[in-house]
Order: C-alpha cells, then sequence, then structure tokens
C-alpha cells in the first residue's frame, strides 16, 4: 500500500512540473538576443547576433505608421512590424501592426497561429469580430462580434478565425494591433484554401463546402491578393 501511495504521490508531482514548465514561454535569460539573419544556423526563432555588435538600430525602424497606405482590392493594408523588420524583437515575443481600412474595406477573415491579438481603432468605425473552435454545444463555433468606435479595444484569442470590416461607405478606418509573438503568421482562410500552391483537389473541397465541383474551380481560378506587408 506504502509503495502504491509513494508511486501516486510521484505521478502528482511529475503532472505538476510538466504543467509549470509547459504552461508559458520560457523567461528570455538574458537582456537580449538580436536575431542574426546572416547565421546559418537555423533554430526555433533566430540565432543570436554577437552582443558586442549590437547597436541601438538593432531596436529600430522608421516604420512611419502614422502614415496611411494604399489599400488593396478587399480594401486593407497591413504593415507588420516583427522581428523580420526590427532584429531586436527576437526572443522578447511581441510585435505590432498598422491595419488601414478602405470605405467599405475589410481584413479578411484569418487567423494567427502564435499569437493574441489586441485590437485599437485610431479613425473610423470597424465591426469585428471571432469564431470559436469546435468545441462541445452549445459553445461550438460560437460567433462574438462588436462595433468599435475610435479608441475602443478588442482581443482576437489565439489561433481563432477573426475580421474587421469598415462599415462606412464613405469614409476608411484606422486601427493598430499589438500581438504577443515576435513572428505571429498569419493564414487568411479564403488565400489559403482556394489559394494554395499547388491547389487542393477540388474534390476534395467540393465534399468539404457540399458545392458543385465548379463552384471550387470558379473560387480557385480567382486571384486571392495578399493584404499583409
Amino acid at each position: 500500500m506504502a509503495s502504491s501511495s509513494s508511486f501516486l504521490l510521484l505521478a502528482v508531482l511529475l503532472a505538476l512540473i510538466s504543467w509549470q514548465a509547459t504552461a508559458s514561454d520560457p523567461s528570455p535569460l538574458q537582456d537580449f538576443c538580436v536575431a542574426d539573419m546572416n547565421s546559418p544556423v537555423r533554430v526555433n526563432g533566430f540565432v543570436c547576433k554577437n552582443p558586442m555588435e549590437v547597436n541601438a538600430d538593432d531596436f529600430f525602424k522608421a516604420a512611419a505608421l502614422d502614415k496611411p497606405r494604399v489599400t488593396n482590392k478587399v480594401g486593407s493594408n497591413v504593415t507588420l512590424i516583427n522581428v523580420m523588420q526590427i532584429p531586436g524583437l527576437n526572443t522578447l515575443g511581441i510585435s505590432i501592426a498598422r491595419i488601414d481600412y478602405a470605405p467599405l474595406g475589410q481584413n479578411p477573415p484569418h487567423t494567427h497561429p502564435r499569437a493574441t491579438e489586441i485590437l485599437t481603432v485610431l479613425e473610423g468605425t470597424l465591426y469585428v469580430g471571432f469564431v470559436t473552435s469546435n468545441q462541445p454545444a452549445p459553445n461550438r463555433n460560437k460567433f462574438l462580434s462588436k462595433v468599435l468606435n475610435k479608441g475602443d479595444v478588442f482581443v482576437f484569442p489565439v489561433g481563432l478565425i477573426h475580421f474587421q470590416f469598415n462599415p462606412n461607405p464613405h469614409k476608411p478606418a484606422v486601427a493598430i494591433a499589438a500581438l504577443n509573438s515576435q513572428n505571429s503568421g498569419a493564414i487568411t482562410i479564403a488565400n489559403a484554401v482556394f489559394g494554395s500552391d499547388p491547389q487542393i483537389s477540388d474534390d476534395v473541397l467540393a465534399k468539404a463546402f457540399q458545392v458543385e465541383k465548379n463552384t471550387i474551380d470558379w473560387l480557385q481560378a480567382q486571384f486571392w491578393e495578399n493584404n499583409h506587408n
């Protein structure tokens, strides 16, 4: 009986240690780890540049985020500032984006596989929302949405499909988004499903969307433009 109790206690302790180890990203072990973009070594992130060679420009970009951007055919433009633009962001777990919306423009349904996003409206009005995952009923694919005005803030949980739409037919809108990843990634749903290279079989997509194959063929023939810069 004592042996069985000791084994159970050990199992519980190991489970607690494992939970603590996977609860969050590890804290940085040094002041910074500026990305060495020229290193041939490949790791999860980027190799650190020699600290003796680091300078203030590694933490700076003249991004002109105060200036408006030209939008594309879906009526938006995402100007992302992540580790690819500022090497000093490596290991710091944060990035930022300016999003411009034309009148009736949208940032189409997409996900960030590695980040939660918090969005602040700087100008105009936005209709925003996200959809929950395939949970047990009654929360399966629940749609949560809100109309945001200047100064309002909204959060999109990590990995969930979300969007922003400017409902005003006459005025543009602008927002700033912060993400808790140095490289959050973006998967625009329509682009990924219908604009993949090579294309996903139309048999697969016709079955998935419960439509005729010629509808899928038409969608795959469209030009799925990327609105991320």
